[in-house]
């Protein structure tokens, strides 16, 4: 019996930015205004959707950071630059275009997109499904598993890797479960968070598989190297607000019925938007897909 189709969930605050400094703002619609993250964005779910038929598309947003971890540590994405002139108004018109292509779309207010994208990949795996997760944000290689499989955007909208438990494991030397208490050690700039002074990515993983856990290291941290010990004592209680931040919160979330991409209606709101060959390219596809 084949696999079920995967649910396909999209981190669109992390697909639309890598898709706006990947393509020229040059391409604009009408009125001059850039429409390269919509296209880029767009093109990209398009591509994963031919290529592995999921049963429905979700497109997921949420604040830029959520506030259980900006209250833990206020320094979270301090040092994020603005949005973009150009990418904002793209941002304000994303999920009409994403709705008629028949996608699903959720945003949080006080989660981030990441959050919401795990919520969905335990709720379609509990119910015996599988999920597959789009995403340029590495946080996400936490929810890995035998029924998830997120889909690393790599730098631009140049491709995906598939990233599985043992690509997780291959990459850091521990399995995803163990993803936040990686990055509460060896901490993620990205996100603003120090991590251990001294614990670089080598040092975090040895920790994590010889105790199994940050909580269990910090327990056993007068057995380690002086520095380490140091660093794991005296930042013990900062390490776990580090923990707490890098795990995503989970939210009651509905998996939607199936539904196919409907081109034509994708086709339509492109062209309202100015977006004309991307109109153009839908309807053609959509034309040999209606014979």
């Amino acid at each position: 019996m084949p696999a079920p189709a995967p649910l396909l969930v999209v981190d669109a605050p992390s697909l639309l930015y890598r898709a706006f400094f990947a393509l020229p703002d040059s391409i604009t619609d009408g009125n001059g205004t850039p429409v390269n993250a919509l296209l880029g964005a767009t093109n990209a779910i398009l591509r994963v959707v031919a290529d592995h038929g999921p049963r429905a598309v979700v497109v997921c947003d949420g604040a830029e950071g959520a506030t259980y971890r900006i209250e833990a540590y206020p320094a979270y994405h301090a040092d994020r630059p603005p949005v973009p002139d150009g990418l904002a108004p793209q941002l304000a018109r994303a999920d009409r275009l994403f709705e008629a292509l028949g996608w699903s779309t959720h945003r949080h207010d006080t989660l981030e997109a990441d959050d919401l994208l795990g919520s969905y990949a335990l709720a379609e795996s509990e119910a015996g499904g599988r999920a597959l997760l789009m995403t340029g944000d590495r946080d996400l290689y936490q929810c890995a598993s035998d029924a998830v499989t997120v889909l690393y955007l790599k730098t631009g909208v140049r491709g995906f890797e598939e990233t599985g438990p043992a690509e997780v494991e291959a990459r850091y030397g521990i399995p995803p479960a163990l993803v936040p208490d990686f990055i509460a050690l060896r901490g993620d700039p990205s996100d603003g968070l120090p991590g251990a002074r001294g614990i670089g990515e080598k040092t975090a993983a040895d920790l994590l598989r010889r105790h199994g856990s940050l909580e269990a290291a910090l327990a056993a941290c007068d057995g380690e190297k002086p520095r380490v010990a140091a660093a794991l004592r005296d930042q013990a209680a900062e390490l776990r607000d580090f923990l707490d931040i890098a795990t995503l919160r989970r939210v009651a979330v509905t998996p939607p019925t199936d539904g196919a991409t409907d081109l034509a209606g994708g086709a339509e709101a492109a062209a309202a938007l100015g977006m004309n060959r991307l109109a153009r390219r839908l309807r053609e596809v959509g034309a040999v897909s209606d014979l």
